[in-house]
């Protein structure tokens, strides 16, 4: 649509879709190690988020949901993985909140497999998003997710159907990650049915197919 509004031919376009690996699901050794190198134990529920730290990506409406989740929760907490120039202030949004102890910094993580697989639902904040790979990699490991549906994210979720679509705001997250929280078989059907999107839409295999489709298009 953009490219449209700025005067590109339709029939000049083509879409292929960011792809993402399609993993096997962790098994419960695999998410119990997991778990035991953030410190979360099993009867704990570990929100989690994965992005840079910059304005735009909305972490702060995360923590800011922490206080009423954990009025209801107290074994509820949130892992933010990432780094960036919000870090500090993330870290003191925490401290005044008084959610220091239960939100987890990590900084960046280069084995971000073991993020997710120690979760038991995804977060996505973002004010504005041209893509949302990490998001799709939730989706790809049939994790429960929150998320907007700002700028592209548009094209990824469907509301009730593979996640749960909110505003960038903290009430309207504390509202769902409470209802996740609440709602086992919620939680199985959200991950199954973002699994599956994932595989139809956003795979990598999908991706190359789809560039190499364009290429032959245009050679031809």
């Amino acid at each position: 649509k953009s490219l449209i509004d700025s005067g590109v031919l339709p029939e000049r376009i083509s879409i292929v879709n960011e792809g993402v690996e399609i993993p096997a699901l962790p098994d419960s050794e695999t998410r119990a190690r997991a778990r035991k190198r953030w410190g979360i134990g099993e009867s704990e529920f570990l929100f989690g988020c994965v992005g840079v730290f910059v304005p735009e990506k909305g972490q702060r409406h995360l923590i800011e949901a922490l206080p009423a989740v954990r009025r209801k929760y107290p074994h509820a907490r949130l892992l933010l993985a990432g780094d960036g120039v919000c870090r500090k202030e993330l870290e003191s949004l925490a401290v005044r909140l008084e959610q220091r102890e239960a939100v987890l910094f990590p900084g960046f993580v280069k084995d971000v497999s073991e993020v997710y697989a120690a979760l038991d639902a995804f977060l996505f904040p973002s004010e504005f998003e041209g893509l949302g790979t990490a998001l799709q990699a939730a989706m790809a490991m049939a994790l429960p997710s929150i998320s907007t549906a700002r700028g592209a994210l548009k094209e990824v979720v469907d509301h009730q159907r593979t996640v749960l679509v909110v505003e960038p705001s903290a009430e309207e997250f504390a509202e769902a990650m409470l209802l996740l929280m609440e709602a086992p078989a919620l939680r199985a059907k959200l991950g199954a049915a973002a699994r599956g999107e994932a595989i139809a839409r956003f795979s990598a295999e999908r991706m190359v197919s789809g560039t190499i489709r364009v290429y032959e298009e245009v050679l031809a």
